[in-house]
């Protein structure tokens, strides 16, 4: 058998790209081949990132018992983030504070912003509106990849009071002059819940979807005409409540369905160009009722969904239950078949939280070992 040290790089990067993350980091310690290959940017932009899934508990008067988590589905490991990887305990209260694909931010008094597992964090430009709860999308700008983000709807603070009835402007951020553009607001018709309390959103094809989890009503804003659509409703038979998730190449809507039987999370695929919906699985009845440990009759409402890539995430966030969660898979571009399966518990001891912010982000490697700012929180778990 041929020594592993004696393979060519191309065959050892293969080799290596299958590997999950921290693991990579132990092996990145072996010897300088190994090290150069994991930590170079084309490795990172080549390997099967598969989204992981970031849960970060605040707690309102103590941001010592604030804790942030975040699970590996390729290692079926959760791992609890050290100190360094949080936000800044001095930064604005939780209500303006949440993540989104690859960043920790905050939108009031100003928006800042981190790239996750970093300490250095960035102040743009004032908003025109300063905001509570929005809605926020990232993505790159230019061949140099810098974040651009959008911003919709929210709630403001006026005298003291949550000013509901307000849609504010959207606003886009462009990095090259450090300043906010105005754009047209949420359609009227997203009025009476314009925050992310009642509203889900989805960044697919350059249009940034927003989506009434209650209403099920759904618009898109045209991130290149700044145009939003027609407003339409997504309502398959059934449905109470659900959420819009961007997955790889599809649009898929997640929700709970009343039917017969009981409830169901079932999972459609959209056409995102006549918003039409076709079926594509239901959560097993077993694992869905493992979520709960009770059986009042609103426990459902505490179920919260995200998702990236191919994967979707569903989970309790109600503290009682630490926050159980599962994920499915989907498989197959027109099938779509799913695959579920349940995520283990979150690591001890796990704290009372006020509230929970959760995404879905790719962990870039390349981050990790060669930036200077970054913090190292998963290096301590490989070592």
């Amino acid at each position: 058998m041929t020594q592993f040290s004696n393979l060519s790089p191309d065959v050892t990067e293969l080799i290596l790209s299958y590997l999950p993350i921290p693991t990579l980091l132990r092996a990145s310690t072996v010897c300088k081949l190994w090290y150069d290959i994991v930590s170079s940017p084309k490795f990172s932009s080549s390997a099967n990132h598969i989204p992981w899934f970031f849960l970060y508990g605040l707690h309102n008067t103590s941001s010592r018992n604030n804790q942030s988590f975040a699970f590996d589905p390729l290692s079926n490991q959760w791992f609890q983030l050290p100190t360094a990887a949080f936000p800044d305990p001095h930064l604005p209260n939780s209500s303006c504070f949440l993540g989104v694909d690859g960043f920790f931010l905050t939108t009031a008094p100003n928006f800042i912003y981190s790239r996750i597992l970093k300490r250095t964090w960035r102040v743009t430009s004032p908003l025109r509106f300063s905001r509570i709860n929005p809605l926020v999308g990232v993505f790159d700008h230019g061949s140099q990849r810098v974040p651009r983000f959008v911003v919709v709807g929210g709630v403001r603070f006026i005298g003291n009071l949550v000013d509901i009835e307000d849609r504010l402007a959207v606003e886009m951020y462009d990095p090259d002059s450090d300043s906010w553009e105005i754009f047209p607001p949420l359609p009227s018709d997203f009025r009476s819940g314009n925050s992310s309390q009642s509203l889900s959103s989805a960044l697919f094809r350059g249009k940034f979807y927003v989506f009434g989890i209650y209403s099920c009503f759904v618009s898109s804003f045209d991130l290149t005409q700044h145009e939003w659509s027609d407003v339409q409703t997504l309502r398959p038979p059934g449905v109470v409540f659900s959420f819009l998730i961007a997955c790889q190449d599809r649009l898929v809507l997640a929700g709970i369905c009343s039917a017969q039987v009981g409830l169901s999370f079932n999972l459609w695929k959209i056409d995102d160009k006549t918003m039409e919906f076709s079926a594509i699985g239901s959560m097993p009845r077993d694992l869905l009722y493992s979520l709960f440990d009770s059986d009042e009759d609103d426990k459902f409402a505490s179920l919260k969904c995200v998702g990236l890539g191919n994967l979707i995430y569903v989970f309790n966030e109600d503290y009682h239950k630490n926050y159980p969660a599962c994920v499915c898979e989907i498989i197959g571009d027109e099938s779509g078949e799913c695959s579920w399966r349940r995520v283990p518990p979150l690591p001890s001891p796990v704290n009372k939280f006020h509230k929970v912010i959760s995404f879905c982000s790719t962990v870039s490697v390349h981050n990790i070992l060669r930036g200077e700012e970054d913090v190292d929180p998963i290096q301590a778990m490989a070592d």
